[in-house]
């Protein structure tokens, strides 16, 4: 098996864990990796930023961070990544060690090892390389920002600066013998509705509620099968209204309501036919409902594509290795899709198909998360075969 210092691996995450970074404030993680490669050795001029923050509508402190390594031997450049922020919910967490697992300290955070146990992976093998003399082809390590607001940081990536990796690997989930191969397209919806304000105890007819117009909009998608799981014919999909926001009184006719929803899909064309659905629901309701004397509301339906859908080739190169490295350990890998953005959906645009694997996180993005530590450390060891050994081909 890949030699991993057990005891400096399950330091190294809950040190990572205890760093504050949420979506777009990445920057001290970011240093505090820097700083353990450059102990290490990996000199000032392989360690970069991009401008991915600049680009990202969200802003930033930092970019994401790329280190290219010119490797100790020759072969196809290897790509370990992982993402560095987590859920506001974790930001400020305090890991404790419980047996086999580390918990927070708080039971009122998460823990956030989503994603610093992905993090944590990838520093680990290049750190155990450098410190045992293994000798590793080409490496890029791409420590991305903004992943839990929309993929941000790996959508805007300079992958210019990548060194044209031929096999990349992403560390983000539970299962070290998953490897996600494929991943869901998502549409954010934007809908604004708006209606006339009216007095509802002494005028009601007069207004037109954005209340009501949405309300015609969805029960009519829910009942033509466009709400929640979607299932036309072979086609699958999901929607859902996530956020509403709109009202100031009880007295008076709701004039603006403003929501925000999502549809998703493995298939393009049909993310694209439940999006039309959702578009047309809510024209149909606006243009059904008037008051006293005609007049309409009115409506801005705004979509977002946050990402497409991917799906790699089990017979690729990647695949082959990522399986490979896992059987050397004693896993049986299973390679398969799941209905979640991951980094991995932008890489795959960007050309830089990636296979994700899991690293122990359980229950993320609530206050019962938790990661496993012999998953974890099973994934360390993953990481440093698919770091140093010949696998590929």
């Amino acid at each position: 098996m890949s030699a991993v210092n057990d005891e400096q691996a399950i330091r190294r995450v809950m040190d990572l864990i205890s760093i504050p970074g949420g979506s777009g404030t990445e920057r001290a993680v970011a240093m505090w990796i820097c700083d353990e490669l450059k102990r290490a050795g990996v000199p000032e001029s392989a360690i970069s930023w991009d401008l991915a923050h600049r680009k990202s509508p969200a802003g930033g402190e930092t970019g994401n961070l790329i280190i290219r390594l010119k490797g100790t031997r020759r072969g196809p450049r290897r790509l370990l990544m992982a993402h560095m922020d987590t859920v506001p919910l974790a930001v400020g967490a305090q890991p404790v060690r419980d047996g086999d697992w580390i918990r927070p300290k708080s039971s009122a955070t998460a823990l956030g090892g989503d994603n610093r146990a992905g993090c944590a992976v990838v520093l680990t093998a290049i750190l155990e390389a450098l410190s045992q003399g293994l000798s590793y082809p080409p490496l890029t390590l791409l420590f991305t920002v903004q992943e839990e607001t929309g993929l941000r940081g790996a959508r805007y990536l300079n992958a210019s600066r990548l060194g044209k990796p031929a096999l990349c690997f992403n560390w983000d989930g539970r299962d070290p013998s998953s490897l996600i191969v494929g991943a869901v397209g998502a549409s954010n919806l934007s809908i604004r509705i708006q209606g006339i304000a009216s007095h509802a105890g002494a005028h009601p007819e007069d207004g037109v509620s954005a209340a009501v117009i949405a309300g015609l909009a969805i029960a009519q998608l829910r009942k033509a099968g466009w709400h929640g799981l979607i299932r036309k014919g072979k086609s699958r999909g999901a929607s859902n209204v996530g956020v509403m926001r709109g009202g100031d009184a009880t007295n008076v006719v709701m004039s603006l309501l403003e929501i925000e929803a999502e549809a998703r899909s493995h298939d393009s064309d049909f993310r694209r036919q439940i999006v039309a659905a959702w578009r047309d629901a809510f024209e149909t309701a606006t243009d059904s409902l008037t008051n006293a004397a005609g007049q309409y509301g009115s409506l801005q339906f705004t979509e977002d594509i946050r990402y497409e859908p991917f799906r790699i080739d089990p017979e690729s190169a990647c695949v082959r290795s990522a399986k490979a490295a896992s059987e050397a350990l004693g896993l049986k890998p299973v390679a398969q899709s799941c209905d979640g953005g991951l980094d991995a959906n932008w890489m795959a645009a960007h050309g830089f198909p990636a296979v994700t694997l899991g690293c122990g996180q359980h229950d993320i993005h609530t206050v019962k998360e938790r990661l496993h530590i012999p998953q974890y450390l099973t994934a360390c060891r993953v990481g440093l075969k698919l770091a140093t050994d010949q696998i590929e081909g």
